[in-house]
């Protein structure tokens, strides 16, 4: 039998109302915030980055494909820099990034739609990131990073020397870390010829990107990461059944 309250259904709708208007304020509050988040001002880009992909390489101007906001998935995926202990292989990049990279593949039309360019940025080589994607059967834009400072200036890539002193500044704060790669989100405006960088967020920010974890959140079972965390992630076609 379960282990869990059971109850008749007018108790349960009686509990359900209460639960809703905690619902209902949290929305509330996300909505203001999503407000303030807008409202956050807003930094130039100065540098010119040039990027890699399936047309060749172009800067973080011309990846914007026309529109006017620019958001950009920190895919972890560097051959270079593999190990039997990181999440990305030489030919592969992290299963949890794949993961989120899956949650946003079906949405970009509906995103172009509004004004709104997607795509993942990685230090792979631009041939790794293309075998991969054709592996994974996604179609947004994916860019190699590699001999720019991109990754670095957004916090989600990190120099030995950085982590050769033990910390690095990332999530907005000198941490401990120990890979060259971490996940995150950068996003940025493009107006009156100009770039500006808006926003980015990292580690738990990125939750609200990965909508497979918004149903877990709504069964009996929850995330159930209480033990190995993300560790039953598996990229889509590393499933065993």
């Amino acid at each position: 039998m379960t282990a869990h309250k059971v109850v008749t259904h007018d108790e349960w709708v009686a509990a359900r109302k209460k639960h809703l208007a905690k619902e209902k304020e949290f929305t509330r509050l996300r909505d203001q915030l999503s407000k303030e988040r807008r409202e956050l001002p807003w930094e130039p880009v100065e540098k010119d980055y040039l990027l890699e992909g399936e047309n060749g390489k172009l800067t973080l101007t011309e990846i914007f494909d026309g529109r006017g906001q620019l958001v950009v998935y920190h895919a972890m995926f560097n051959p270079d820099t593999a190990t039997d202990h990181t999440p990305w292989t030489r030919d592969a990049a992290c299963y949890v990034c794949s993961n989120w990279m899956d949650n946003f593949n079906g949405v970009t039309t509906h995103l172009n739609h509004r004004d709104i360019t997607m795509v993942a940025i990685s230090r792979a080589p631009y041939p790794k990131i293309a075998a991969y994607r054709q592996r994974m059967g996604w179609t947004f834009p994916w860019y190699s990073s590699a001999g720019t400072d991109f990754n670095f200036d957004y916090h989600v890539s990190f120099r030995d020397a950085e982590l050769k002193a033990g910390q690095v500044e990332y999530n907005y704060r000198p941490r401990e870390w120990g890979m060259t790669e971490a996940p995150g989100i950068s996003v940025f405006r493009r107006e009156d010829g100009r770039v500006y960088h808006t926003y980015s967020a990292y580690e738990r920010g990125l939750d609200m990107l990965n909508v497979a974890y918004h149903y877990m959140d709504l069964v009996p079972k929850g995330r159930d990461e209480q033990d190995g965390g993300a560790s039953w992630i598996r990229r889509h076609d590393e499933y065993p059944d």
